[in-house]
């Protein structure tokens, strides 16, 4: 997908930080790993009903796939598309992995509160969900299944999980299309399978830009015949309530 639409809002939000915002639908979110091996981990809600949120379950069963990439679409749990995902450099995307927690951080990389190390302090995923999460009235009792951008994670024959490093290089991108107005809450901790012994999570630049209209050749639309029904309910939702 090329960009040729002027930025609305540009950051960098450096390794082991947080961020939420609300995104309007009709605009694209493009996350950029700078300097490779980044993980994003994001939740999702309807930024106007927020008991609707990002459903990892439904995302997987009703497109048939076990991981992320363009053309597919995030849906929630009201049968309606958050955001569909329209430019994939890395092309795999986990989602059923869920964030790192402070017990495992402390156990793989060792102790660093805020006392001792100010900024550098150890965060982990949940924890920083949590705080940015506080911010618009929700807590531990909203948080559902993330999605961990730039993250794959292979399963061998037994099924056993393994995170694949190196699987995303300095430069890549994945752009998401949203369709909601969405609150997007945002850490860039390492994947909890990382098996980087040290504590080095890395940064992303974030952009917002206008999006191109959706139109009923749209390949995320296309992609399943579930989508296509989705899509409608999200249209049908935005007309009458807008």
């Amino acid at each position: 997908m090329s960009q040729s639409k002027k930025n609305l809002f540009s950051r960098e939000l450096g390794g082991g930080q947080m961020w939420s915002k609300v995104i309007g639908r009709g605009k694209c979110l493009r996350m950029t790993d700078l300097e490779g091996g980044a993980n994003v981990g994001m939740l999702l809600y309807n930024a106007l009903e927020k008991t609707e949120r990002y459903n990892m379950p439904d995302t997987l069963k009703g497109q048939k796939i076990f991981y992320l990439r363009e053309p597919y679409c995030l849906h929630s749990d009201m049968g309606r598309i958050l955001a569909s995902i329209v430019e994939d450099g890395p092309g795999w995307h986990d989602t059923v992995c869920g964030t790192s927690l402070p017990s495992l951080v402390e156990e793989k990389y060792g102790k660093k509160d805020y006392q001792e190390a100010h900024n550098d302090w150890y965060r982990a995923g949940r924890e920083l969900f949590l705080i940015e999460l506080g911010k618009w009235g929700l807590g531990e009792r909203d948080l559902v299944p993330n999605i961990n951008w730039f993250s794959k994670i292979a399963p061998d024959e037994e099924g056993k999980l393994s995170y694949v490093p190196g699987h995303s290089t300095a430069g890549s991108s994945v752009t998401i299309r949203f369709e909601l107005d969405s609150l997007v809450v945002l850490n860039t901790c390492q994947h909890p399978l990382d098996p980087n012994p040290r504590y080095e999570p890395k940064p992303v630049k974030l952009e917002v830009f206008e999006a191109d209209p959706v139109t009923s050749y749209d390949p995320s639309r296309l992609v399943r015949p579930e989508n296509e029904r989705a899509f409608q309910n999200t249209e049908d939702y935005n007309l009458l309530r807008f």
